[in-house]
């Protein structure tokens, strides 16, 4: 075996096949990580979240002074409008003077957008390219998330409302509340004692970090249709911080060498820069994402990236387990389980598990709750649902909405071969519930009990 084979095999081991319950806690905490930086870099490397960070740069160019215009237009309210442009300007800081020539541009351009001069049209165009923005940003987000559906339409609205009210009123209090603080007298006091004035220092250099991960974090919490528990958020929210921070300080070192792009670019070297940092920047908020996902579900961590194709049999399994689980909870006055839940206790991928539980609930066999993660509950009587209709729920998913399996040749053979495989699980199953399979005891011989009593008294009944 080559040597560099060798190595593979052996990180292979050490990082992937290791098992970490088994593994002292900072063992385990260092495997995990390793883990989650290899599948990170890997999904940057695939693609997918650049083209996404890229789509989001031009819909930042589209929206971006409509949305300061809306914020404008509410904080003027409060009086707090002036502390914009200083927000602005900490954003741009790594351009440089540059930074400094685009904010006064965007403000210029926020400064002459009048709803009396746009009319009522305009007005409506611009809120409507600010909730786009928002919109592709879930997008985005969803994706990393591995979540396939959107929020309803009212519920859409009103949050993404609550974020373009809302949201800059707590960044400009908290922001307000900061500064206020910080001019204290009780502060500047402590400023003179040692060691508060060595503590309080370090705190004013943190407090951008802070800031910064602050946001992140609201963010990934917020914005994607998915219920993010607050640790997987926070734990993205500090390291994309971080990682921006660090990335300023990077790109504002390349702006101030890059005098050959000026040469080269002339006017348009300022814009070139600007879409660049943008660019960066959402890139560094869809990581953090994906490291917040990939926390909160740890069974997604794989060394090599693939779709998990099931089997029709896997299938069949799932939707068994799914129905068994849902079952005993249901009698046993558990609590109701999420796909979160289901697929944490099943050891597979959300996604994957996802269209299994929508094709038991397209058959009414499964109904969601109206709880924020949804629940599952049965969606009629398990006593009078049969297994047979749990198994046929998975097995002719999707067939009424595919015209193609109405052009398939009809074959007397093949149709006949189909008709006795159904034939023979119909008279295989029959009788047999999802309540009696739900009350049995995991790994008994009770069904099977069960279904040759069945089989005993039908037998009776026909001599």
């Amino acid at each position: 075996m080559p040597y560099k084979t060798k190595i593979g095999v052996y990180l292979k081991k050490l990082i992937w096949e290791r098992e970490l319950s088994a593994l002292p806690w900072w063992q385990a905490w260092l495997t995990k990580s390793v883990q989650i930086c290899y599948v990170v870099v890997r999904d940057v490397v695939d693609g997918q979240l650049t083209l996404r960070a890229m789509s989001l740069v031009y819909t930042t160019l589209l929206a971006l002074v409509p949305l300061l215009a809306v914020s404008f237009s509410v904080l003027k309210g409060f009086g707090v409008h002036n502390q914009i442009e200083p927000l602005l300007l900490n954003f741009l800081s790594p351009l440089g003077e540059r930074g400094v020539e685009i904010s006064s541009r965007i403000i210029g351009f926020v400064d002459n957008v009048k709803a009396g001069v746009l009319g009522s049209l305009g007005v409506a165009l611009l809120v409507y390219t600010v909730i786009s923005l928002i919109q592709k940003i879930e997008s985005a987000f969803n994706y990393t998330w591995r979540v396939k559906r959107s929020r309803p339409f009212a519920q859409r609205f009103s949050d993404y409302l609550s974020i373009i009210l809302i949201g800059p009123v707590l960044i400009f209090t908290a922001l307000g509340i900061t500064a206020t603080l910080t001019s204290t007298a009780v502060v500047q006091k402590l400023v003179a004692i040692e060691p508060f004035g060595s503590f309080l220092q370090i705190g004013s250099h943190l407090l951008p970090y802070l800031l910064i991960i602050t946001a992140f974090t609201f963010f990934y919490v917020l914005v994607p249709n998915k219920k993010v528990q607050f640790i997987s958020a926070l734990i993205g929210g500090i390291t994309a911080g971080v990682l921006w921070e660090v990335t300023g300080w990077g790109f504002a070192s390349f702006v101030a060498s890059s005098t050959k792009y000026t040469a080269i670019y002339s006017g348009f070297a300022i814009l070139i820069m600007f879409m660049l940092w943008v660019y960066l920047s959402w890139l560094i908020l869809l990581v953090g994402a994906n490291i917040a996902y990939y926390h909160q579900h740890p069974e997604s961590l794989t060394p090599e990236r693939r779709r998990l194709r099931l089997s029709n049999r896997l299938k069949e399994r799932l939707s068994l387990l799914v129905m068994f689980m849902v079952g005993q909870n249901h009698y046993h006055n558990g609590p109701e389980w999420s796909l979160d839940d289901l697929a944490q206790q099943l050891h597979v991928p959300a996604d994957v598990l996802e269209p299994i539980i929508e094709s038991l609930e397209n058959k009414r066999i499964l109904a969601s709750a109206a709880t924020d993660p949804p629940t599952y509950l049965p969606g009629r009587p398990l006593d009078t649902t049969e297994i047979k209709e749990v198994l046929d729920a998975v097995r002719t998913a999707d067939e009424p909405h595919n015209s193609s399996f109405n052009d398939l040749p009809a074959e007397f053979v093949v149709d006949q071969v189909i008709n006795d495989l159904d034939q023979a699980m119909a008279k295989e199953l029959r009788g047999l519930t999802v309540k009696e399979f739900a009350l049995a005891e995991p790994s008994s011989v009770i069904l099977v009990s069960q279904k040759s009593e069945r089989q005993k008294a039908s037998a009776d009944e026909s001599h």
